[in-house]
C-alpha cells in the first residue's frame, strides 16, 4: 500500500366494514390480519380474507423521524478511529466518501432526525409496510404463542434496504454529486441503491461479492436493469480487487473486498461518493421506520412483545426493528428479550471478538469497536444468501455488550428447514437472510408449546425470496449442507486484527 492516509486513491386509509367487498389485487391487506379475533371479508372472486380492522397498515402514519438509540444511552459507543493515527476521526476525514449530511448524522448525538419531505414521498411506494400475524405457522406449530412479523419485502426492491438507500441517494443528488458506488453480498443493497438512484438522477456502479455475482443472475440484472454498472468482486479494476486475483485467481470475494474496491474508486474521483447499505450509524437511524412503525401497529392491537427477534449480518434490519423497542425498554414501558440471530457460518457476535478493525478486507476505511471475525475473514461460498459481513455494526456491539440484546448463531439446513414450514403456511417465501429469524422464531414458539406460555414473539422479516430460489433448490435436493465453524481459519483471521487497545 502506498500510503495509509485515510482513503487516498493510492491505498487499498380507510378500515373496511364488515360487509364490503374488495379487489383481488388488494387481498395482501387482508394478509395484515393484526386483530385477535379476526373478522372475515367476502372478496368478489368468492375468496375470503381477514380484516385487519384495528390495525388496517395505511392508518399508521409514515415515520417523520429516524431515530437515534445513542441519544438514549447510558454509555456512549466508542468513536472510530483514523488507520494511521488512531485518533478519533473526524468529519473531514470522511468527506471523501460521504455527503455532509450523511457525516453529520454518523456523529450525531440527537434523538430524533426528520425525515426530509421528498425520502417520505417516496417511501409511500411501500411504507407503512404490513405486520402480519402468522396465525397459519402458530396452528402448524400447534403453539399457543402468538407470532407476528414485519414484512419488508413490499417495497420495489424486495427488502428494507431501500429505507436507507433513497436517503443516501438523495442527499448526494442534493449536494451535486453524479455518481455513487458501492458493494453488495446478496444483491439486496445493491438492487435497493440502484432504485434509489434511478429515482434522482444519479449514475450507481456495484461491485457485487463473486459468489452471489455467480448464484445470483436476477439480483444483477434487477441493478442493470434501474441503470448501475456492475461488476463483479474482486476485479482488475482497482488496486485492491487486482492485488486479491494476485493471491488467489479463483477468490469467491467477500464484503470486505468488495468495499475496498468501491472505497478505492470513491477516493479517487471528487464527483463520486460511497454508500453503504449497513453497520454505519446514519444507515441503521434510517431503518427505524420499520420498528417506529411497528410500534404504533402493535400498540393498535393491544399487543406488546414479549421477544423480538431479527437476522443479522451487518446490522441494518435487526437494528431498524429493535432499537425503537430497545428506547421502549429503556423507559421501563416493556421488558422484551431482543435476540439476534446469525448464521453459524459466520458468528460476529457469538463467535468473533469485540475489538477495533477494519470495515473492508485492505484496510481503507477507519476502524470501528465492533464483534469481528477478522477483516480478511471469507465465508465459505456454499454459505446461502447473505450475511457474510465480518464484523458486526459498531453500535449493535455496543449495545450487546452493554447487555440489552442476547445473540445465538444458527446452521443453515435448520434455517431452511423453517423457511420451508413458513413458505408452506404463510405463503411468503422468505429471503435466506430472514431463514434465521424465521428458525428462533419456530424455536422459541415450540418452547412455548411445550410450557403453555402464550407468548407474543415479533419477527422481522426483511425481504422475500423471489431471486433466492436456487438455495432453495439446493435444500430440497439435499445439497445444501451445514457448514463446520473452521476455529483455525478464525484464529489465523483474528491474529491479523489491528492491535489498537480500548
Amino acid at each position: 500500500m502506498a500510503t495509509h492516509s485515510l482513503f487516498s486513491a493510492n491505498s487499498l386509509h380507510t378500515k373496511p366494514s364488515s360487509g364490503t367487498h374488495i379487489k383481488v389485487q388488494e387481498k395482501w391487506l387482508g394478509f395484515t390480519a393484526l386483530d385477535r379475533k379476526p373478522t372475515h371479508l367476502k372478496l368478489s372472486n368468492g375468496c375470503r380474507a381477514r380484516a385487519a380492522l384495528n390495525a388496517d397498515p395505511r392508518s399508521i402514519e409514515i415515520p417523520r423521524q429516524w431515530y437515534n438509540l445513542i441519544a438514549d444511552l447510558p454509555v456512549k459507543p466508542p468513536p472510530p478511529l483514523h488507520p494511521k493515527t488512531f485518533e478519533p476521526v473526524k468529519p473531514e476525514d470522511l468527506s471523501p466518501l460521504f455527503p455532509d449530511e450523511l457525516i453529520k448524522q454518523e456523529a450525531s448525538n440527537e434523538r430524533f432526525i426528520d425525515i426530509p419531505d421528498e425520502v417520505r414521498d417516496v417511501y409511500r411506494l411501500w411504507r407503512p409496510s404490513p405486520l402480519i400475524r402468522a396465525k397459519r405457522l402458530e396452528k402448524l406449530l400447534d403453539t399457543p404463542a402468538r407470532i407476528y412479523y414485519k414484512y419488508e419485502g413490499v417495497s420495489p426492491a424486495g427488502s428494507h434496504k431501500p429505507n436507507t438507500a433513497v436517503p443516501q441517494a438523495w442527499y448526494n443528488a442534493q449536494q451535486g454529486i453524479k455518481k455513487v458506488v458501492t458493494e453488495t453480498g446478496a444483491g439486496q443493497w445493491g438492487s435497493a441503491l440502484a432504485f434509489a438512484c434511478s429515482l434522482f438522477g444519479l449514475e450507481c456502479e456495484v461491485w457485487q461479492v463473486r459468489a452471489s455475482y455467480d448464484q445470483k443472475p436476477y439480483r444483477r440484472l434487477m441493478m442493470q436493469t434501474w441503470g448501475a454498472k456492475v461488476h463483479p468482486s474482486p476485479s482488475n479494476l482497482t488496486e485492491a480487487g487486482r492485488k486479491i486475483l494476485q493471491m488467489d485467481p479463483s477468490s469467491p470475494g467477500s464484503l470486505g473486498i468488495a468495499i475496498s474496491e468501491a472505497v478505492e474508486i470513491a477516493a479517487m474521483n471528487a464527483d463520486t461518493k460511497y454508500c453503504l447499505g449497513s453497520v454505519l450509524n446514519h444507515v441503521l437511524h434510517h431503518q427505524t421506520v420499520i420498528g417506529e412503525e411497528c410500534l404504533k401497529q402493535m400498540e393498535a392491537i393491544g399487543e406488546t412483545p414479549d421477544f423480538i427477534i431479527g437476522c443479522t449480518g451487518g446490522g441494518s434490519n435487526f437494528a431498524g426493528l429493535s432499537f425503537p423497542f430497545i428506547r421502549e425498554k429503556l423507559k421501563g414501558k416493556m421488558n422484551p428479550v431482543i435476540r439476534a440471530v446469525e448464521p453459524a457460518a459466520c458468528p460476529s457476535l457469538t463467535k468473533g471478538v469485540y475489538t477495533y478493525d477494519y470495515g473492508d478486507t485492505a484496510g481503507m476505511t477507519p476502524l470501528m469497536k465492533m464483534h469481528t471475525l477478522g477483516h480478511d475473514f471469507i465465508p465459505d461460498p456454499i454459505h446461502a444468501g447473505g450475511l457474510r459481513y465480518h464484523g458486526m455494526a459498531p453500535l449493535i456491539s455496543h449495545v450487546y455488550e452493554l447487555g440489552y440484546m442476547e445473540a445465538i448463531a444458527i446452521p443453515q439446513t435448520e434455517c431452511f428447514k423453517g423457511a420451508i414450514q413458513f413458505a408452506r403456511s404463510e405463503g411468503l417465501i422468505p429471503a435466506p437472510e430472514p431463514t434465521h429469524a424465521i428458525a428462533a422464531t419456530i424455536r422459541e414458539a415450540l418452547n412455548c408449546r411445550e410450557t403453555g406460555e402464550a407468548k407474543v414473539i415479533l419477527t422481522a422479516m426483511c425481504g422475500h425470496g423471489h431471486f433466492d430460489l436456487p438455495a432453495y433448490d439446493n435444500y430440497l435436493q439435499g445439497k445444501l449442507v451445514d457448514l463446520s465453524f473452521e476455529e483455525e481459519k478464525i484464529r489465523a483471521s483474528l491474529a491479523r486484527v489491528p492491535k489498537v487497545g480500548g
